[in-house]
């Protein structure tokens, strides 16, 4: 009988503790990826944090709250910047740019009929575009007005998106405060579930992370700081708002040129040839070819995770977390392609035979 009662005691314990997890799950399931992300970002900088929190003599909170600031400043001014800037600029943009429809495309200069092969074809279709502005209006507004409404919808997503940064970055105040408890705490409960090999995927786990976002982050700010630079130098209405938009898009593959192509083709309708061919220049080898170099180089150690896993990572992150699975999912799978990795390594190697003496 008083085997039976433990029996029943412990089931019953297993029970209530299994609906105190689903309980706490459904609580904090709406915040996952902004949980996530707080300890992605808090893990990547940590050594940032340790460096200030010395440089205070040991105040943690301070040091806390001063990174937390700096945290505020990379991702939710620029968020901040990006939506409000959407929210004024979108509508006076397109009423201008029906406006420039309205009036007609600009002749083709007479250097566009001396191109080979293509150049008298192409100078008839630009002229024949050129002198029929009403059929030309007909066609585009369509367009116009869904991509406008896009935008419109866009500005909404990067206004839940701030919201889920602003909390990221909150949350990532308390994980620099206890930081230090919560990894002691996180190689107890590693070990218990993979033994002796927990330490060594941890540090795989780690460096992954870091690889990944100084890989991706960095470039993406690289690439948004040097389009920006372009779009200054060509007098481009909005170069920061610009290059913020190059900077999230440049997690994208093949992202940047989805701003700076546009701002190419607007600086040739305006007539700024030379500007439209420089920031075809300029956004094919800088803005564009910095991603050739710098991430291999920021991601070297961690791991290169293959190009449609860095695809599947950005949609499906956007899918299943919303904003924040940008900079999510590529990380995901990267520390999930690394510890597969990692393990059938380590399990191939133990499967060997040893070779030895008798």
């Amino acid at each position: 009988m008083i085997g039976t009662g433990r029996r029943l005691e412990s089931i019953l314990g297993i029970v209530a503790l299994s609906f105190l997890a689903i309980g706490c799950f459904l609580v904090l399931r709406p915040f996952a990826s902004s949980l996530m992300w707080a300890v992605i970002l808090t893990f990547s900088t940590w050594p940032v944090y340790v460096r200030l929190e010395r440089a205070l003599g040991g105040r943690n909170s301070l040091a806390a709250f001063l990174m937390t600031l700096l945290l505020a400043a990379a991702f939710v001014l620029p968020l901040v910047l990006l939506g409000s800037s959407i929210a004024g600029d979108v509508r006076p943009v397109f009423d201008v740019l029906r406006g420039m429809l309205a009036g007609g495309a600009p002749l083709p200069p007479d250097w566009v009929a001396r191109i080979p092969l293509i150049g008298p074809e192409l100078h008839a279709a630009w002229a024949s575009v050129a002198q029929d502005a009403g059929s030309l209006v007909d066609l585009v507004s369509p367009y116009l007005s869904a991509v406008r409404d896009l935008v419109v919808a866009s500005g909404l997503t990067i206004g839940r998106g701030l919201l889920e940064v602003t909390l990221s970055v909150i949350v990532s105040f308390f994980l620099y405060r206890d930081g230090e408890y919560a990894a002691a705490q996180l190689h107890v409960l590693g070990k218990r579930v993979a033994g002796d090999r927990a330490q060594h995927l941890l540090k795989v786990a780690g460096d992954t992370i870091n690889g990944v976002v100084y890989g991706a982050i960095g470039t993406a700010l690289a690439q948004g700081i040097l389009a920006a630079l372009g779009f200054w130098i060509a007098g481009v209405p909005q170069p920061l708002l610009l290059g913020i938009a190059v900077f999230f898009l440049s997690l994208i593959p093949s992202g940047p040129p989805l701003v700076w192509l546009p701002v190419a083709v607007w600086l040739f309708h305006r007539g700024d040839y030379a500007y439209g061919v420089f920031m075809l220049i300029w956004g094919t080898f800088v803005v564009s070819g910095v991603d050739n170099f710098l991430k291999p180089y920021l991601i070297s150690r961690g791991t290169s995770l293959p190009l449609l896993l860095v695809f599947l990572g950005v949609i499906g992150g956007v899918l299943a977390f919303g904003f924040l699975g940008i900079f999510l999912g590529p990380t995901l799978l990267a520390v999930g392609f690394a510890l597969l990795r990692e393990w059938g390594v380590r399990d191939k190697a133990a499967d060997l035979p040893r070779s030895g003496p008798g």
